[in-house]
C-alpha cells in the first residue's frame, strides 16, 4: 500500500473543496487497486458529487437546514454553532473509496471526490491518501 499525508487550506468559510485532481494525481502511473481517501478530523468529511453546477452550494444550503449554526448543540466551544461540525461526519462521512482502473479513477462523468468542511475555526485540514493495488 502507498499511503501519504497532504495538508489542505480550506480558509475561515464552510467549504466544499474539490480534490479530484489531486487524486488523479497520485493514483496516476499504478495499476489497478481501491483509492481510499480519510480526513483525521472530528468536523470534516468527503463526499463524492457533482462540483461547479451548483451541487457543492447546494449540498452546503442542504447542511445547513439539517446542522443549523445556532445555540442548540450542546458542544459549545468555537464560534456559534460550532457542535454542528462535530454531528457532520455521520452525515457526510470522513471516508471515501473510488477504485482505480489501469491509473486512472472510476468515477463517473460528473462525480468529484470533496473535502466538506462546515468548521471555520480551523482553516488547515490533513488528507490522508492510500492505494491498495490489486
Amino acid at each position: 500500500m502507498e499511503s501519504e499525508t497532504r495538508t489542505y487550506r480550506t480558509g475561515g468559510e464552510e467549504v466544499v473543496l474539490d480534490l479530484t485532481a489531486e487524486a488523479a494525481d497520485f493514483v496516476a502511473g499504478h495499476a489497478d487497486g481501491l483509492l481510499h481517501v480519510f480526513v483525521p478530523h472530528a468536523t470534516a468529511g468527503l463526499a463524492i458529487i457533482e462540483t461547479g453546477a451548483g451541487s457543492d452550494d447546494d449540498l452546503l444550503a442542504a447542511l445547513g437546514d439539517l446542522l443549523p449554526a445556532d445555540d442548540r448543540w450542546r458542544h459549545r466551544h468555537g464560534s456559534p454553532g460550532h457542535g454542528r461540525s462535530h454531528v457532520m461526519p455521520a452525515i457526510v462521512p470522513p471516508h471515501c473509496t473510488v477504485p482505480v482502473l489501469d491509473g486512472r479513477l472510476a468515477l463517473g462523468t460528473w462525480q468529484s471526490i470533496c473535502l466538506v468542511d462546515l468548521n471555520v475555526d480551523n482553516a488547515s485540514r490533513e488528507v490522508r491518501w492510500s492505494l491498495l493495488r490489486g
